[in-house]
């Protein structure tokens, strides 16, 4: 092999990163897409091109927050895909968003965190916030004027929601939050926080309530961002809540009535997982093939070929779960266990196909100026956050276990 490039042609050329990314476009995947999903991917892919992906290794390098490349998503109008109008959202499926968030991942992983979290964070205020709470919140996470943050991860409180230590007690008017979250996304800088606590707890699941925070609140604290393997553009923080007052306006649906806002948020968070998943390997794919061309031009090599093609089936494959549980979610069909199958796959997917793409490169595989270990990097938090792969698979063993018991 030739002597490593200085940097790759696909990060500072948009023309030759439009070029080597259209070819993954499946026709198996692009026959069920409708004509303003492929607008919404075609906005996303050149917004990338042009504003996102040559920011991603400097971003990298240096941890710096990707403020840049989500304010010009969001000025593409990419933010609010899931949103009405009347809330400066676009109406899209979750199709759409899908194909966004894999074509943001595919450049940048850690603006495709911020840019999920945006999402997450304004979604449950959608779906059981007064329309008051609503209309002060939600414009602001759409416009990229606010930074929104999901603070449900505890110390001692991960994926066992009914666990949390934070409180909330009733006051006259309101409620008074006490506690703190851990691994928090945006947590350092975030405006607008959708907090879960506990206001029984000897209730469980049954005792957790959620509430809209804003981060300027008086007895909010902003933990130093982590230093992490990945994901280094996006920032991950403590939160903690000394007594801060929350009007009882800003619950989120009845008292006791959060894990059902969980519940509610969950299929977009598994997507958003999902997508960024199928957009780690693609992106390891295509700065693996760009790799090979600079070495061997377009006649690669029998054995990179063969190892390419498998990668190119699997992200097919990735790619055709994803659309098939957007398209249920859109439907409001899409069960527990085809979240958790799509999730666990998707991600998986993520990592091996990283793990393939820096082995193919062999000694240049770990070299950061190629991108592609960085892929690795990126990939292996999709595996743990939004329910660990290995909550998944419990997930999908137990709608299979439920299948078996209604056999005759």
């Amino acid at each position: 092999m030739s002597a490593v490039p200085d940097r790759l042609e696909i990060d500072t050329d948009p023309s030759a990163y439009l070029a080597l990314h259209r070819l993954l476009d499946e026709r198996t995947a692009d026959a069920a897409l409708t004509g303003r999903e492929k607008e919404i991917r075609a906005r996303a892919r050149e917004t990338v091109a042009h504003e996102v992906a040559p920011r991603a290794a400097r971003a990298d390098e240096t941890g710096e927050f990707v403020h840049d490349s989500v304010q010009a998503l969001a000025a593409a109008g990419l933010c609010g895909l899931l949103f009405p109008a009347d809330l400066g959202g676009t109406g899209d499926t979750h199709v759409a968003y899908a194909l966004a968030m894999e074509e943001i991942a595919a450049g940048c992983a850690a603006t495709s965190l911020v840019f999920m979290t945006q999402t997450h964070a304004a979604y449950p205020i959608l779906v059981a916030g007064s329309q008051r709470v609503r209309r002060r919140h939600v414009p602001g996470l759409l416009d990229g004027s606010r930074y929104g943050a999901l603070a449900i991860t505890e110390p001692n409180a991960g994926s066992d929601v009914s666990s949390l230590r934070t409180t909330a007690t009733r006051t006259g008017n309101g409620y008074l939050l006490n506690g703190s979250k851990t691994f928090i996304t945006t947590g350092d800088r975030a405006d607008v926080i959708v907090c879960f606590a506990s206001t029984d707890r000897s209730a469980g699941r049954a005792g957790v309530s959620a509430f809209v925070v804003p981060g300027s609140q008086e007895g909010v604290g902003h933990g130093t961002p982590f230093r992490k393997l990945g994901m280094n553009g996006s920032s991950t923080a403590e939160l903690f809540f000394d007594d801060v007052r929350v009007p009882a306006d800003h619950r989120l649906g009845d008292e006791g009535g959060g894990w059902a806002v969980v519940m509610n948020s969950v299929v977009k968070s598994r997507i958003s997982a999902a997508a960024q998943g199928v957009g780690l390997a693609r992106a390891a794919y295509a700065r693996t093939l760009a790799v090979l061309r600079s070495a061997h031009g377009n006649r690669l090599p029998a054995a990179e070929l063969s190892t390419l093609a498998g990668l190119r089936g699997r992200i097919l494959q990735g790619r055709l779960l994803l659309h098939a549980v957007a398209r249920q979610a859109d439907a409001g069909q899409a069960s527990t266990g085809d979240v958790g199958m799509m999730k666990q796959a998707c991600t998986d997917l993520g990592w091996e196909a990283a793990v393939t793409a820096t082995g193919l490169l062999g000694p240049r595989g770990d070299l950061a100026v190629l991108g592609v270990e960085r892929c690795l990097r990126d990939a292996k938090v999709t595996q743990i956050y939004d329910g660990t792969n290995e909550i998944q698979r419990l997930l999908v063993g137990r709608e299979t276990t439920r299948a078996m018991e209604g056999l005759a």
